[in-house]
């Protein structure tokens, strides 16, 4: 194919994405802008589509070699696509994006190109909002554990404290562990930053998944001192210490501090098992 005709093609397939996904698109920005545990979303795309530059020359030396199977997967997705419009289920309509992005690809150019693209095309599935089902099976039982880490760390610490369920009651005030304080929100943004992290910082698999997985315990635990830390500052303080402004800012405090134990996972982990290969400018094993 000539480059008019591919670059015919890339505007045909763009064209025929945006009509089918235009409401979609803008349903999902709009959930990044609404929901704070999602606005890491904004950052993906952009991600995604630095990994796919990066991989510009093994993608120009890739022999093409089309795939009837890519037209398959596009069908498949859209049929996906329907499905989730015609039963309202924003989860679906938003998968097929990925479905279709994967199948074109395929269609187009050939397994070879689609391996070549396989982790720019599946880190996109991290600018998808979990199910709401799911969602709530998660967040539930993190609020759960971060109150009883609360609980566990004020009694250490000699705060008198009951717990009923998610809420630690006081001497002088009530907090409730509510959704937004599950922990949830962290855990997927510091999920985010650690895939990008484990991939910048080393070339090895299994080093890149640790450091991603290390970043689950590591997101728990800060939140459950972020509990004990208000409960504490709202018994020495009183409650005004566990609201407004100084709720807001401890969050943010325990986000930088749980990215600093990711970041320091993954130096101890280089540190204990170094890469002997040659350090490359741009990393090439995913």
């Amino acid at each position: 194919m000539t480059t008019r005709g591919r670059l015919t093609a890339a505007f045909a397939v763009t064209l025929g994405f945006a009509i089918l996904y235009w409401q979609v698109l803008v349903k999902l920005v709009l959930d990044w802008y609404h929901d704070d545990n999602y606005s890491h979303g904004f950052l993906i795309v952009p991600i995604a589509a630095y990994f796919a530059w990066e991989r510009r020359a093994r993608l120009k030396a890739a022999a093409q070699n089309p795939s009837v199977l890519g037209l398959v997967v596009v069908l498949g997705s859209i049929a996906v696509l329907l499905a989730g419009i015609l039963g309202s289920e924003l989860f679906l309509t938003r998968l097929s994006i990925v479905g279709v992005v994967a199948g074109a690809v395929l269609f187009m150019f050939g397994w070879r190109h689609l391996r070549i693209l396989a982790f720019p095309i599946a880190f996109l599935l991290l600018m998808i909002p979990i199910p709401a089902i799911i969602f709530n099976q998660i967040a539930f039982p993190l609020q759960l554990l971060a109150s009883r880490f609360g609980e566990a760390a004020m009694g250490m610490a000699d705060v008198p404290v009951l717990r009923e369920g998610n809420v630690l009651i006081l001497a002088n005030t009530t907090l409730e562990v509510a959704e937004a304080c599950s922990g949830i929100r962290s855990l997927v943004s510091l999920l985010t930053l650690a895939i990008v992290l484990g991939y910048f910082s080393d070339r090895r698999l299994w080093v890149r998944t640790a450091v991603a997985l290390s970043s689950i315990p590591v997101a728990v635990v800060t939140n459950g001192f972020r509990v004990a830390g208000t409960g504490i500052a709202a018994h020495q303080f009183g409650p005004a210490a566990a609201e407004g402004f100084f709720h807001e800012f401890s969050g943010w405090l325990v986000f930088v501090a749980a990215f600093g134990l990711t970041l320091a996972i993954q130096r101890i982990i280089a540190l204990v098992a170094p890469d002997g290969r040659r350090p490359a400018a741009v990393p090439a094993s995913v």
